[in-house]
């Protein structure tokens, strides 16, 4: 509409200039008066133009005060031109001085409006997904309109008594020139009371100006109104249907015998097919407005319709015209646009803010069905996206979301959370939580002719109260499934107080944690390390924390807290440079010893390890050789470029690098070949697994001769008993770690244990 209507207006701009510079150089002796009248039309118009084409506020206000100050010009000039044209005297009398002083106080009032906003204002609306700014009527806009339309009045009075007087060949230009100011008018006064964004009326207007100019200067007695009007509403794009007084329709353009599939002939059978077509629309009361579907789903047709009345002199109904505006594509525009903000692009889900959205409404409108809320969660998904391609990525994502949508009943919300992250809220009476465990067990993805087996888990919150906020709920089932997230063969937990008691204490101790660094309530434990003689070599540096309040705290009550939030970062650089302070002392009291500290995955994350770790033995004065680095093989999983670059640059600069655990993953083997280590440490728990001791300790023995092999040094780790000491000394290990030899023990009972050697072995 905006681009159709701002072509018109330029269109009559053009025109109307033209006209205007050929009435100038005429030789008549009306020419300038209708010279003027020409370029008088042009400014409502171009405020108008300004008005459809701006996207803001000021320009519109701009255009608003063209055109209202450009109404006040036209429509003297209109009323200086009907008395020269009809032949009035019209001297310095009266009337004009009052209709003079009213005009020139409108023009002031607008002046004022800039600061006292009597006139107008404007508000901001969307039509056709365009901003457009409709004008707010003050009682200064009162004022104009009465003054202009009580002038039009003068004029239409003056031009009726000219037709009326006139002869019949003579009447037509009068008849067709007042024919076309009551048109313009009555256009006009739809649009004021219609509040519609864009004057239409200044089309009927800018007609009327052509016809002037045609009548006054080249008038050839005929009827031309009629068609030209015709003409314009057959170029209107929507579909147009005129009704006399007794609703019969007369008339239709082209879009409404396309419509219809009437024509000129038997177009008054519109009403027939109208009603049977779109219900019953016509005869409807003025300015009646509706909206009307035909079809369903994507075949659907969207139709606007309105009827509006036309009235004569007297106020007496004339006839009516239905405008009716085929607004399919918007609609459907609208329909992707509403779709695509509420639904995940590429499973078609429910987005998550659209999911919590309609889970909400639905707990509140039935309150008393008991439901779950479900978090499905993909394990390892980036690593089936780094081995696989990101393609197949996105295929197991599709084919989760149709396995939920195939597997969850009508009464069920589902929508994708983010990433690989999945969320439903299903009532417990259709969700059978063991038969979902056992489909999600043998949950697989074909590629082309291969299968692959993707693991899923689900966690579950049965919810007790439907006041909470629904995210709260998901983080609660997310919850659930990092009690499972190591469980290859569990893949449904049911989330419980427990765990929401686990976070309070990880977000308790958490809180602590810079207190407990800073007063020593965090400290270093060392558990010997023996050679084959039973002789103390060295020792692994473990934290412990002494709480003041809660006592003796286990590791694993805080370690795997600060592993998963990443503050072990400041607890492994406090044990660094603890290690450091220990081995300087003791390296000043001749104390022949090693320490072996940790590092977490998360500490090639936060901080770089090498530098870090070479300033402290730097600034205590330590070889290298004595702080040794621990890793665990899942340090290695991600980003193994860069870690075995920073690994080889701690060898290079006198560090032994230690992999902890080794046996007990299951990629340990197919790393060993590439990984920059010195010692491996077995953990005995290796043993402890299985019922076949012989077949686990031949695993063991061939470990310790492949590490002979390759150069790197055996540790075995977990060594509780004699008899474990001895099987491994027999196998060929060198190195033990266990509470056979000590268990982990404060800095100076260490250093005692030390003095006085280990047990006899």
């Amino acid at each position: 509409m905006r681009d159709q209507y701002s072509i018109i207006f330029i269109f009559l701009i053009i025109a109307l200039g033209g006209c205007s510079l050929a009435a100038l150089k005429s030789k008549k002796a009306i020419g300038s008066t209708v010279s003027l009248f020409m370029a008088s039309v042009t400014p409502p118009i171009i405020g108008n133009l300004i008005i459809v084409r701006s996207g803001t506020e000021l320009p519109a206000s701009i255009g608003y005060y063209i055109y209202f100050l450009g109404m006040d010009l036209m429509i003297w000039s209109m009323l200086k031109f009907v008395v020269e044209y009809c032949n009035y005297k019209w001297k310095k009398g009266k009337l004009r001085a009052v209709l003079e002083i009213f005009l020139t106080a409108d023009i002031l009032q607008y002046g004022f409006d800039l600061f006292f906003d009597q006139a107008f204002s404007t508000e901001p609306i969307k039509v056709d997904g365009f901003n457009y700014y409709r004008l707010v009527p003050h009682i200064g806009q009162a004022y104009h309109r009465a003054v202009v339309y009580g002038i039009l009045v003068v004029i239409l009075i003056m031009l009726l008594v000219k037709t009326i007087r006139s002869s019949k060949v003579y009447s037509e230009r009068y008849s067709v020139i007042f024919g076309t100011l009551v048109f313009a008018a009555l256009w006009q006064t739809f649009y004021i009371f219609s509040r519609t964004p864009v004057d239409r009326s200044m089309i009927g207007f800018g007609i009327f100006g052509l016809l002037i100019f045609y009548f006054s200067l080249y008038y050839r007695p005929m009827r031309l109104l009629d068609r030209m009007l015709a003409n314009i509403a057959s170029e209107m794009p929507e579909a147009l249907f005129f009704f006399d007084s007794n609703n019969k329709c007369i008339w239709g353009n082209k879009p409404a015998q396309e419509l219809t599939g009437l024509t000129d002939e038997t177009i008054d059978k519109a009403n027939e097919v109208l009603d049977a077509k779109f219900g019953d629309c016509t005869g409807k009361p003025d300015n009646w407005f509706s909206g009307f579907t035909l079809g369903t789903d994507d075949d659907a047709q969207y139709y606007v319709i309105e009827n509006h009345y036309v009235t004569d002199d007297q106020g007496k109904t004339a006839g009516s015209f239905l405008s009716i505006r085929d607004n399919t594509d918007e609609q459907r525009k609208l329909k992707r646009e509403l779709y695509n903000a509420t639904h995940d692009r590429l499973t078609g889900l429910y987005t998550k803010e659209y999911m919590f959205q309609r889970i909400s409404e639905m707990l509140h409108s039935s309150p008393d069905v008991k439901r779950y809320i479900l978090s499905l969660n993909i394990r390892n998904f980036k690593i089936v996206n780094d081995i696989f391609s990101p393609e197949f990525g996105d295929k197991v994502l599709i084919y989760l979301s149709e396995r939920i949508r195939a597997n969850l009943t009508d009464n069920s919300i589902f929508g994708r959370l983010g990433g690989d992250v999945f969320g439903a809220c299903v009532p417990v009476d259709e969700f059978d939580l063991d038969e979902f465990e056992k489909r999600l067990s043998t949950f697989k993805v074909a590629d082309m002719a291969v299968e692959y087996n993707i693991l899923i888990h689900v966690g579950a919150y049965e919810i007790t109260d439907k006041d909470t906020d629904v995210a709260v709920m998901f983080d609660r089932a997310h919850l659930a499934i990092q009690t499972i997230k190591d469980d290859y063969h569990k893949h449904l937990a049911l989330y419980d107080d427990n765990m929401r008691q686990k976070v309070l204490w990880d977000q308790h101790i958490t809180a602590q944690l810079s207190a407990a660094l800073a007063d020593g309530q965090i400290r270093p434990y060392l558990q010997a390390i023996a050679d084959t003689n039973g002789k103390i070599i060295g020792a692994e540096a473990l934290a412990r924390w002494i709480h003041p309040t809660e006592g003796f705290l286990s590791p694993a009550k805080f370690i795997p807290v600060f592993e998963k939030n990443g503050m072990i970062v400041e607890v492994d650089r406090y044990m660094w440079r603890s290690a450091c302070e220990i081995l300087a002392r003791w390296q000043k009291d001749g104390i022949d010893l090693f320490i072996s500290v940790n590092i977490s995955p998360k500490d090639f994350y936060f901080m770089d390890v090498s530098a870090e770790i070479q300033e402290l033995v730097k600034q205590y004065g330590v070889e290298p050789a004595r702080l040794r680095i621990e890793i665990t093989e899942t340090v290695m999983m991600t980003d193994i470029e860069n870690k075995m670059r920073i690994l080889d640059e701690l060898r290079k600069a006198g560090f032994i690098v230690e992999m902890d655990d080794f046996g007990s993953g299951y990629s340990s083997l197919n790393m060993l070949k590439d990984m920059p280590v010195d010692v491996l440490k077995i953990d005995m728990k290796f043993l402890s697994r299985t019922e076949d001791v012989l077949r686990a300790q031949t695993i063991v023995r061939n470990i310790i001769n492949l590490s002979d092999d390759l150069g790197i040094s055996a540790l075995t780790e977990g060594v509780e008993t004699e008899d474990q000491y001895h099987v491994l000394s027999d196998m060929g290990c060198r190195m033990f770690q266990g509470y056979y030899f000590s268990k982990p023990i404060p800095v100076s009972e260490f250093e005692s244990l030390y003095q006085s050697g280990i047990k006899s072995l």
